[in-house]
């Protein structure tokens, strides 16, 4: 089978990774920003908050997340927007994209637990069968978790018992890698998909999301699989196949430039790309620790403040990681 193919049993098919629950955070198979502190969806919320301010937004818009594990984000953002501005709460609405159904009923239970019944969330089982006329759409480490081809020198991976080979890439795909110079790496297979279904299901969006990656080809292989808190190369002579099938993580480096196309072929226009440390800055981290402050002690805000560091330090994750802002305004 093709590699994607392979990719997508490992990480969605029956007993696939995904289909479980994976708790993170330190006890985990993994942490990510939304895990490590709750300034991180404060932070979206209060540029959110701002667009509602300056107009770009309403105030009867869907706030909705795509890819919301146990809810976090989601309530992180909901808690911050009734701080700046209660009314939000009954005139906002707001919704989770989530296929898995195990996965529905640990978000419904989480956010129970944040807000008892004061706070009502809307499930959609995929992206296509929304129909909205304004959503503020966020994401955070979504595109890494696409399946995706591997090409090196014209051929593209297959899997055949848990072994990889090589065979002649098809035509379109050899032509998509020389508009994009890549000779050697992932292609993720579905972005357009999604991007045409995001375009077709709300009518004005504005879709913010973070990842790892960066706007270029690496001409390299970024695919990797997490197991016991261990990163291991897809290639690596460690790494067996058959043993990390659908019981670790594999994930990739997003190309952004590819996202990006994609969004803006189904009538995105980009509105910002950067860092998540310049993006967390400018949506006000700072700002809002600084009000933390006055009102906690100094251990607490100290703890706070070492969780903002990783956010933001160049060397964890505050380069690494990217925010791609797009928009569609245009009914």
């Amino acid at each position: 089978m093709l590699f994607s193919e392979y990719m997508s049993e490992w990480l969605y098919g029956e007993d696939g990774y995904y289909k479980q629950y994976k708790p993170i955070g330190k006890d985990g198979d993994f942490y990510t920003a939304v895990s490590t502190s709750r300034f991180f969806g404060a932070s979206i919320a209060n540029h959110i908050y701002k667009m509602i301010v300056d107009k770009r937004l309403s105030k009867d818009t869907y706030l909705v997340e795509i890819g919301a594990h146990q809810g976090y984000l989601l309530c992180d953002m909901i808690q911050w927007l009734y701080s700046c501005d209660s009314s939000l709460i009954e005139s906002m609405k707001f919704a989770i994209v989530e296929r898995q159904p195990h996965l529905q009923e640990i978000q419904k239970e989480y956010i129970y637990s944040r807000f008892g019944d004061d706070v009502r969330v809307e499930f959609f089982d995929d992206v296509s069968v929304l129909n909205l006329n304004e959503a503020v759409v966020v994401s955070n480490e979504i595109f890494d978790a696409f399946a995706c081809e591997l090409l090196k020198d014209d051929k593209i991976a297959i899997v055949d018992n848990h072994k990889i080979e090589w065979r002649d890439a098809p035509r379109d795909m050899l032509e998509w890698a020389k508009r994009h110079h890549l000779t050697k790496g992932e292609v993720a297979v579905g972005y357009e998909k999604f991007a045409n279904d995001l375009a077709k299901g709300i009518k004005r969006c504005e879709f913010i999301s973070f990842d790892y990656g960066e706007k270029y080809v690496r001409n390299d292989f970024s695919i990797r699989v997490y197991s016991q808190h261990k990163v291991f190369p897809l290639f690596d002579d460690e790494l067996k196949l058959q043993d990390s099938y659908k019981r670790d993580d594999i994930t990739y480096d997003v190309n952004f430039a590819h996202v990006i196309e994609a969004f803006e072929s189904s009538g995105f226009e980009l509105i910002d790309y950067e860092t998540q440390a310049r993006a967390l800055v400018r949506f006000g981290i700072i700002e809002i620790l600084e009000m933390f402050m006055k009102q906690t002690t100094v251990e607490l805000y100290a703890k706070e403040a070492d969780k903002i560091k990783t956010l933001l330090a160049p060397t964890i994750m505050g380069d690494r990681f990217k925010m791609v802002h797009l928009s569609k305004r245009v009914i």
